[in-house]
C-alpha cells in the first residue's frame, strides 16, 4: 500500500516507547497521525510535534474507543494504518507463595481477566473498530487494499517467563487473532499482523540503566545480536514496512535480535 502525504493513521499507546516511536516514524513519511492514550500530556506534546492529533482513549472501555475513532476520522479522514501499542494487565504466577499464611495462594482469576481485557479483548477491539470503518470506505489500490492493522504482541506469547502467566498468554492470544482475522478481512482488502518485540529501549526499561547498571549489562549480554537492547526507532521500522508492503498478511513477526527468553 503506498503512504502517500495525508494518509491517515492511529497508534495506540503512541503517547511512549513503541508507540512514540511509531507515530512519529509513520509522520515522517507523510501520515496523518492520531494518538490514541491515556497520558493527556505527553501524548498532547507529541501529537503537536509530529503534526497529528490526540485523543483520549481508554482501550478497556468500548464507548471511549468508539468516540476517540470518530474523533480521529473527523479530524483526519478515515484511517488506513492502524497500530495498536497500549495494553494493561497484572503479573504473579500461578500459584504463589503467601508469606503471611506460609502456604500457598493462587492467582485471582479477577487478575487474569483484568489482564485479558487489557490486552486481548483491547486488542479484538481496536482492530474491529478499525477494520469496520476500513471495509466502509473505498479501496486505494488496484488490489482493492483498504488498509493495514498491525496488533503488538510480545516475545512472550511464545517465550512466556516465570510470573507471566496472564501476559505470556493473552500476548499469545493476541497472535491467535491475526490469521482468522486476516481471512476474515481478506474479501474486504483489509491485512492484519502481529509484531514480537523482544527486550526495547522503552523509557521503563532506560530506568533500570541508572537504578541497576550490572542488570542493564545482562540484558544487553543476553541478546545474542546485536548486544544491546531494541531500539524504539526499529520497531517503528518495521511497522512501517507492514503498512508498505501489500503481500505482508497473516504474520507474526519477532522483533528480538534472535534472544529467547530463559524462564526467568
Amino acid at each position: 500500500m503506498k503512504l502517500e502525504q495525508g494518509m491517515a493513521a492511529i497508534v495506540t499507546g503512541g503517547a511512549s516507547g513503541l508507540g512514540r516511536a511509531s507515530a512519529a516514524g509513520l509522520a515522517e513519511l507523510g501520515l496523518k497521525v492520531a494518538i490514541f492514550d491515556i497520558n493527556d500530556e505527553a501524548g498532547e506534546q507529541h501529537a503537536a510535534a509530529i503534526g497529528g492529533t490526540y485523543h483520549h482513549v481508554d482501550i478497556t472501555d468500548e464507548a471511549s474507543a468508539v468516540e476517540g475513532f470518530a474523533a480521529a476520522r473527523a479530524a483526519n479522514g478515515q484511517e488506513r494504518v492502524t497500530l495498536h501499542c497500549a495494553m494493561t494487565s497484572k503479573r504473579g504466577k500461578t500459584i504463589g507463595f503467601d508469606k503471611a499464611t506460609g502456604g500457598y495462594k493462587r492467582l485471582p482469576t479477577e487478575d487474569y481477566a483484568f489482564g485479558a481485557e487489557g490486552i486481548l479483548v483491547a486488542s479484538y477491539r481496536i482492530a474491529s473498530l478499525s477494520a469496520l470503518g476500513m471495509a466502509n470506505s473505498d479501496p486505494v489500490n488496484e488490489d482493492g487494499e483498504r488498509g493495514a492493522i498491525t496488533l503488538t504482541a510480545s516475545v512472550a506469547a511464545q517465550d512466556g517467563q516465570i510470573g507471566q502467566v496472564i501476559y505470556g498468554s493473552c500476548k499469545s492470544g493476541v497472535n491467535g487473532l491475526v490469521l482468522p482475522m486476516a481471512r476474515d478481512l481478506m474479501d474486504l482488502g483489509i491485512r492484519v499482523n502481529s509484531v514480537m518485540p523482544g527486550i526495547f529501549a522503552t523509557p521503563l526499561m532506560l530506568g533500570m540503566k541508572d537504578r541497576n547498571p550490572q542488570m542493564w549489562d545482562q540484558l544487553n549480554a543476553s541478546v545474542p545480536f546485536p548486544k544491546r537492547l531494541g531500539e524504539p526507532e526499529e520497531f517503528a521500522s518495521l511497522i512501517c514496512e507492514i503498512a508498505r508492503n501489500s503481500y505482508i498478511n497473516g504474520h507474526q513477526f519477532r522483533l528480538d535480535g534472535a534472544i529467547r527468553m530463559p524462564p526467568k
